[in-house]
């Protein structure tokens, strides 16, 4: 398996597979691992290269014995691009490792990183319930409000190998570094004001596609739409998924998505909804 060292002594692991290029970079979120995207991963590198990482003290990957932040996990991912030798790479980014998809953009440019696939993300500006919880992962309640989370992320979920994966994998991080991802969530919204509010920010802004399944609100999809209304560089696309990680439940319907953006020459898809 390939690996970069960094900063403090980590060792950072991915998976390099599949040809081409654009490479597509995928980034799971905080407490997650690139296990999330194995069903993801053979669909994809049948048609182009792609690196799964697992970021910093997650998965394969090791932390490097301090705390960290996350322009310490942006280092480490300029390394793993830089040590892979892609020249351009579209970043494909688990919730909120949007953020670093956003920071890569900022860090090489337009010309390295032309498009972005944010995939069930919370693009708007969050709510007070959600700013609630990402504080409460910083204090001793903290797997009281992880398990809330987790609860509400699965809801409605049939799949049991899915709720089991889900469970084994984002339990089995400790309350260190559950609340360092509140923390640093926290810190993103504070800082960025959301997601749209961000790429908008960005010059020229990259070409987007927003693949999600949660919440089933007609307002939020409504507010991307007119987004991308006012940017045509971005595109939603509401999945018939029922919980927060499509990913896992419709692989296919996500690595069709990721396809039609990279391959697009202009715009791949208007902004819509699949019907469930």
């Amino acid at each position: 398996m390939p690996e970069v060292h960094t900063r403090g002594g980590a060792r950072i692991r991915y998976d390099d597979v599949g040809q081409g290029e654009p490479a597509l970079l995928f980034i799971p979120g905080w407490c997650t691992t690139r296990a999330s995207f194995q069903k993801l991963l053979p669909r994809c590198s049948a048609f182009r290269r792609v690196l799964s990482v697992d970021i910093r003290g997650h998965g394969e990957s090791e932390g490097g014995g301090t705390d960290f932040d996350s322009t310490t996990v942006l280092e480490d991912l300029l390394a793993v691009v830089e040590a892979s030798g892609a020249q351009h790479i579209v970043p494909v980014a688990m919730s909120h490792a949007g953020w670093w998809g956003l920071d890569l953009r900022r860090a090489l440019g337009p010309a390295r990183v032309p498009r972005m696939v944010l995939l069930d993300w919370i693009a708007t500006e969050p709510t007070p319930a959600f700013l609630r919880a990402v504080r409460g992962l910083q204090t001793e309640r903290w797997s009281e409000v992880r398990d809330g989370l987790l609860q509400g992320w699965l809801e409605g979920l049939d799949d049991d190998a899915i709720r089991r994966f889900v469970r084994d994998d984002m339990g089995a991080f400790d309350e260190a570094m559950w609340a360092r991802a509140g923390r640093e969530i926290e810190a993103a919204y504070a800082r960025e004001g959301s997601p749209l509010r961000a790429l908008a920010a960005l010059e020229p802004m990259p070409l987007t596609m927003h693949l999600y399944a949660r919440p089933e609100s007609h307002d939020y999809l409504a507010a991307q739409v007119d987004f991308g209304a006012e940017h045509p560089g971005f595109h939603v696309l509401k999945l018939p998924a029922t919980s927060h990680f499509p990913v896992l439940e419709v692989p296919a319907m996500v690595a069709a998505g990721i396809e039609a953006l990279v391959s697009a020459r202009e715009v791949p898809i208007h902004a819509s909804a699949v019907p469930a």
